[in-house]
């Protein structure tokens, strides 16, 4: 199998990038062309991109490993650490081992480290790499970085409900009941064009800064770049949503959804503090659960982190792993 190593994404481009997925065992929207690039673009900017393409004797596109450099012989896989929830090596199924025999075999004498963050536990680069690694001289670390609890989703919403704890199906519903209660003017709608998430897309910002000490640090100018350009990207694809629990006088939570093969992914979030008492983001919650059952979707997926809210729909928690490749000690 042949490496070569360029300097662009466009070296690829669109089609060829977007076929490949299509042929790969993991098709997160982390890892299609837009996302891809707009992260090159955004965070990548003033730094090296090296693109290795493994091609086989064919001529045929095998595999892409997008590294930017971070630091003196440190590479970060494209996509990075903080935004993308799955990662990992594009590369056709069933050829996993063999592409990354090649790249490893094309990088022996190299003392760079490359760091491929958020890659699932069940892919070839956790279980297969070490060993091909070890095999040229190489190592491989691949801790635990992160869970994602995702929620199989039942034919209703009432099956979910019975499905649940007694104590977390009665906080779930006493939680709505109240805000029907107390805020009977209270509304969800959604934002799912480009459009549509461009004009709102402030408001969502807005709630997302001030729901939590830090998200306002998290929310750079960087960020939100990346943020406005990602999103609407996703949503002229039909990859993307925003939802929002508006009130007369304006929203009190968010949601950005990611959506791709009937899975939604809760992306990122926002809520008003001072509304806390109405339990805004777990009415919306629930609400957009609702939502992906009835439109017939089977998985929910809560995406990285554990955070106490998310296991009140029962969800279980899968692994992802923090990879990293370099010399031996």
């Amino acid at each position: 199998m042949k490496i070569d190593v360029h300097d662009s994404l466009e070296a690829v481009g669109p089609d060829a990038w977007d076929t490949l997925q299509a042929e790969s065992r993991l098709r997160s929207p982390f890892l299609a062309w837009t996302w891809q690039r707009e992260w090159v673009e955004v965070f990548g900017e003033g730094r090296r991109l090296e693109l290795r393409r493994a091609l086989d004797d064919s001529g045929r596109l095998v595999a892409l490993l997008p590294l930017v450099e971070i630091a003196p012989d440190r590479w970060l896989l494209a996509g990075g650490a903080d935004v993308s929830d799955y990662l990992d090596l594009l590369v056709a199924r069933d050829r996993e081992e063999e592409a990354w025999t090649s790249l490893l075999a094309a990088r022996a004498s190299d003392r760079a480290v490359w760091e491929l963050h958020a890659v699932p536990a069940d892919s070839p680069t956790v279980t297969a790499l070490p060993a091909l690694a070890a095999a040229v001289g190489l190592a491989v670390s691949a801790p635990v970085e992160e869970r994602c609890p995702i929620l199989e989703l039942p034919e209703s919403w009432d099956a979910l409900l019975a499905s649940l704890s007694g104590k977390h199906r009665h906080e779930i519903s006493r939680k709505l009941r109240r805000f029907e209660r107390e805020a009977p003017d209270g509304r969800v709608s959604w934002e799912t064009t480009p459009a549509g998430i461009e004009t709102r897309l402030d408001e969502f910002l807005a709630l997302h800064r001030r729901s939590r000490e830090g998200k306002a640090k998290f929310m750079d100018a960087r960020m939100e770049r990346f943020f406005r350009r990602a999103i609407v990207a996703r949503a002229a694809t039909g990859g993307a949503r925003l939802a929002f629990l508006d009130l007369p006088d304006g929203p009190i939570a968010s949601f950005v959804t990611l959506e791709w093969e009937g899975t939604v992914g809760l992306y990122n979030s926002g809520f008003h503090p001072e509304q806390a008492v109405l339990s805004p983001g777990l009415v919306l919650l629930a609400h957009v659960i609702r939502d992906a059952i009835e439109r017939g979707c089977p998985r929910f997926d809560f995406l990285r982190g554990e955070e106490r809210y998310k296991f009140e729909f029962g969800p279980t928690p899968v692994s992802v792993h923090a990879v990293s490749i370099g010399s031996r000690p």
